[in-house]
């Protein structure tokens, strides 16, 4: 099969579209047939093997999982031992170790139905951005309605799905992106918008119940400042940083204030569950949400939508259609 290929950590010019040989599903493991895949910022982590800390659990030397990409959706084309619920020409979304591919297996604890009214590329933008985005408002955030919650990084894949699943909770939300994504993400939901370019969230007094900080830089006491004396912090991943920690130093440091104070300070830990895969069906099938996908790729554009993905212009996923 094709698929595009990483043999050591790098940019993305390590990355090529080579012939490999077809993976065959184990127990509880079904084998797809992809039609999309998706890129985002934790493609580029994998990628480049940062920060170093998490090199123990990626592989030391170089990736252990050499085919790139999370994200899938397709068409069930083959069953492992112990599958009962997964039929052959299932349409299906899942994450794989190795998306970006003709074929990859997916074990069926991470794998649900396609949601009705997606066509597969936008199906594929749904799952690892999506999960996320549930858990740290459902879970993390606990968000009720009628709460105030901002959502800092609002346009990217993870933020773009944070608004809305706000929003579907019932809170007001105001959403932190540049000017240029502004009206986009009014249009997922939310009813303010602050500029970064132009002015600070909370730069008026405004106090939220939540705060979703996705991939931030903000320091901690600047974020805690715009929470109510109760409210939660939730921090969704980090930028920037050193190479051995990346930004994650804030989240652990949060996490030990939290307590200490009244206020939630929450570290995010990433998950990947089915029946969270379902409940975004069910909101997307409700017409709650939708996927943003900023472009559409090839297998041989994979390096240039990285490249994109570097820049910092994207909104909403990057998708691959196989």
């Amino acid at each position: 099969m094709r698929a595009v290929v990483q043999r050591e950590y790098g940019g993305a010019d390590k990355l090529s579209v080579r012939e490999v040989p077809a993976p065959m599903p184990g127990k509880g493991e079904v084998l797809v047939r992809v039609h999309g895949a998706a890129l985002d910022r934790g493609t580029w982590h994998l990628m480049t093997g940062l920060p170093l800390v998490v090199r123990p659990f990626l592989g030391l030397r170089g990736p252990r999982t050499q085919v790139v990409g999370r994200d899938v959706a397709g068409v069930v084309e083959a069953v492992g031992l112990e599958v009962d619920d997964v039929s052959l020409g299932d349409e299906v979304i899942g994450t794989a170790d190795g998306s970006c591919a003709d074929l990859a297996v997916v074990p069926v604890r991470r794998l649900a139905a396609k949601p009705r009214g997606l066509t597969f590329e936008e199906a594929a933008a749904l799952p690892v951005s999506g999960m996320t985005a549930l858990r740290a408002v459902r879970d993390a955030g606990r968000v009720r309605p009628g709460q105030q919650v901002l959502v800092v990084g609002a346009s990217g894949g993870v933020g773009s799905y944070a608004v809305q699943i706000a929003r579907a909770y019932g809170a007001e939300v105001t959403a932190v992106c540049s000017g240029a994504k502004a009206e986009t993400v009014r249009g997922l939901g939310a009813v303010r918008v602050v500029d970064y370019q132009r002015e600070e969230p909370g730069a008026g007094g405004e106090r939220y119940d939540v705060v979703i900080d996705i991939g931030g830089r903000r320091p901690l006491r600047v974020l805690r400042g715009l929470l109510t004396h109760t409210g939660t912090l939730v921090m969704v991943g980090g930028e920037g940083g050193g190479r051995w920690l990346g930004g994650l130093e804030r989240q652990i440091g949060g996490a030990l204030r939290s307590l200490f104070v009244r206020q939630r300070l929450v570290m995010l830990s990433a998950k990947e569950r089915a029946e969270d895969m379902r409940a975004l069906g069910d909101l997307v099938e409700r017409g709650e949400l939708r996927p943003v996908v900023d472009s559409t790729w090839k297998l041989e554009g994979v390096p240039d939508a990285i490249r994109r993905l570097e820049d910092g212009g994207v909104c909403g996923k990057l998708v691959v259609s196989v």
